[in-house]
């Protein structure tokens, strides 16, 4: 058997060619990217009809026993047989489903007939993925037979009897036709908008690191006034790691983070007001300004457990993280501009108000769940839904059953280990590069851009193979330790490395290779919150967090104590012996599966 088609840019009716004669069962299975008319076939005087209506990857057919009855003549075109049948006004869309059981030749055409504008909406000719030139894309159509299994039917175009109706060959479904924004997924979307909010974040944070250098002159401040401005950013950092993942995973990513990033932006904005006011003024706003941007991690999480399937994690969180660190290297390479012709004012005024921007696009295109967005189309929703557990909101969270779970504290210690060398690097590298390398103060300033650049190549990279491994079947659990054994035993080779090597150059780039193979966690671990827990998965980034962030707080303190009797060798081996630790517990007892439901 073999399957025709003919399709005309202008109204079309339905007409069944000789061959036996079927009645027509019906599907309710209502899905996107067929037609709407009503079908009628004439056999031995009587018409059976069945409407049918939107069918996933084109027409689908399913019949019951065929009849006796034989057409006794060809049928000519059947305009006043076909009736009308909205696509909309049904209260259940049909599909039908036709199942051929006689092995006789048989075909379906679809004819234009210019007098019967009523038979079929003119949208649904454009459904079918037809532009007014009349073009059509090709597709399959997949049919089963009891006697006859038949993947793939092909046909001769047949001639159009209408005069200005050009006629074109259709196989199977064909996508509709729109521009190439309405085609760009919108799960691409969300994350492009996450990637914006981190780019800003940081561009937000770093921000205080240049400023503070005429700050402190205009105000005379002390290098302990300094550092303590410098620190107030964590006290609120550190309070709504777990409180922001409590809120995403209850209420939805979408209104946490952008509460964070509305908050931290007037924040920013509202700096240099509170500077001067007074210090106390200038640490209570800082803090307010880590509270808001201590959100944006669990609540983005949150946000891709629900909107990336397992097939996408590595590589659209890499993404998201990765304006992390572009956001330094923007912030680090335009702020001295910024204070150079319009004074250190005008880093804050002009970085906080990008949030408005931001917040605007955000209302507009941002849901918290794939389920609340009416635009998205049906086939990225149901390969967005099969990809993805169930993420429901949840009502409570199971602290017990939460932290009695290995993976979790494996989650835990693992950031906890990793955060130590990581933040040791970020905060002390332009030390390390004056006293050590000799570079002065510009030359280990724009070094320190080196490093966030690599990271942002690197984390990409990553994430593109994590992803590719497990489309091609390895599980889950075994790229995820791939990932994290790289992103520790990676940046511990490098920094092994350091006290052996003698040329700056040699040593920028060990330190390069060291954050560059550190960013491979962001396949590892930062993905791994969504894997074993999807519905608390901020919860569960918060709890990682919070340890990250107090690795960063106690590393940084006991690196300088460290410094005072020892040297930065000693340093590096307290980081390296942290990161083979972290890489034994993670391969021990971390895991892919879902492990939370």
């Amino acid at each position: 058997m073999a399957l025709g088609g003919l399709v005309s840019n202008r109204n079309f009716t339905c007409f069944i060619g000789p061959g036996s004669v079927y009645q027509l069962g019906k599907d309710l299975s209502p899905q996107r990217g067929g037609i709407s008319c009503a079908f009628v076939a004439r056999y031995g005087g009587q018409i059976a009809k069945d409407p049918f209506s939107r069918c996933w990857h084109g027409m689908c057919f399913h019949a019951k026993e065929p009849l006796n009855e034989k057409v006794s003549k060809p049928i000519p075109t059947f305009h006043d047989e076909v009736q009308h049948c909205s696509p909309l006004s049904q209260k259940s869309i049909h599909c039908m489903n036709m199942k051929l059981k006689a092995s006789r030749r048989c075909q379906y055409f679809l004819s234009s007939d210019p007098y019967s504008s009523s038979l079929i909406q003119q949208r649904a000719v454009y459904g079918l993925g037809l532009n007014k030139l009349g073009k059509a894309n090709t597709a399959r159509v997949h049919y089963k037979s009891e006697e006859h299994d038949i993947t793939e039917a092909k046909m001769d175009p047949l001639e159009s009897t209408e005069g200005t109706g050009e006629s074109i060959l259709l196989e199977g479904n064909v996508p509709q036709v729109s521009s190439w924004w309405q085609q760009f997924p919108k799960r691409w979307v969300i994350v492009l908008l996450c990637f914006a909010a981190f780019l800003l974040c940081n561009m937000d944070r770093v921000n205080m690191s240049i400023a503070i250098l005429p700050m402190s002159q205009e105000f005379n401040w002390n290098s302990a006034t300094v550092g303590l401005i410098q620190s107030s950013f964590f006290w609120g950092y550190l309070l709504t790691q777990i409180l922001g993942g409590i809120w995403a995973d209850k209420i939805g990513g979408k209104l946490v983070l952008g509460f964070g990033v509305v908050w931290w932006s007037m924040a920013t904005v509202l700096t240099p007001i509170a500077a001067r006011i007074g210090l106390p003024c200038l640490l209570i706003m800082r803090a307010f300004m880590g509270i808001g941007e201590g959100v944006a991690m669990p609540a983005m999480n949150n946000m891709l457990s629900k909107w990336i399937p397992v097939s996408e994690r590595s590589r659209s969180l890499a993404l998201v993280y990765s304006g992390m660190y572009l956001g330094s290297v923007v912030g680090l390479a335009f702020s001295p501009l910024l204070i150079q012709k319009f004074g250190w004012p005008s880093v804050f005024y002009s970085f906080g108000s990008l949030g408005s921007i931001w917040f605007a696009l955000w209302l507009r295109k941002a849901y918290s769940s794939p389920k609340d967005d009416p635009d998205l189309g049906v086939e990225e929703k149901r390969l967005i839904l099969e990809g993805n557990v169930s993420n429901a909101p949840v009502s409570s969270i199971p602290w017990k059953l939460i932290l009695s779970k290995a993976p979790v504290w494996a989650l835990i210690i693992s950031h906890f280990c990793h955060n130590w060398g990581t933040f040791i690097l970020l905060t002390w590298m332009p030390t390390y590069y004056n006293q050590v390398l000799k570079f002065n103060l510009m030359e280990s300033g724009l070094l320190c851009v080196l490093p966030w650049l690599t990271m942002a190549a690197f984390a990409n990279i990553g994430g593109w193979i994590a992803d590719t491994l497990v489309r091609k079947g390895l599980s889950i659990t075994v790229v995820r330790k791939i990932m994290q054994s790289i992103g520790f035993l990676g940046p511990a080779f490098f920094l092994s490395q350091l006290s052996h090597v003698r040329t700056p150059a040699m040593a920028v780039l060990c330190m390069a290779c060291s954050q560059g193979s550190d960013a491979f966690s962001q396949s590892g671990l930062y993905s791994n919150h969504q894997d074993i827990g999807p519905r608390y998965a901020g919860v569960l980034l918060g709890l990682s967090n919070t340890a990250g962030v107090l690795a960063g707080v106690f590393g940084t303190a006991a690196t300088g104590f460290i410094l005072q009797r020892g040297s930065w060798n000693d340093v590096f081996k307290v980081a390296v012996a942290l990161y083979i630790i972290g890489t034994l517990v993670w391969n021990v007892f971390s895991t892919g599966e879902k492990v939370l439901d």
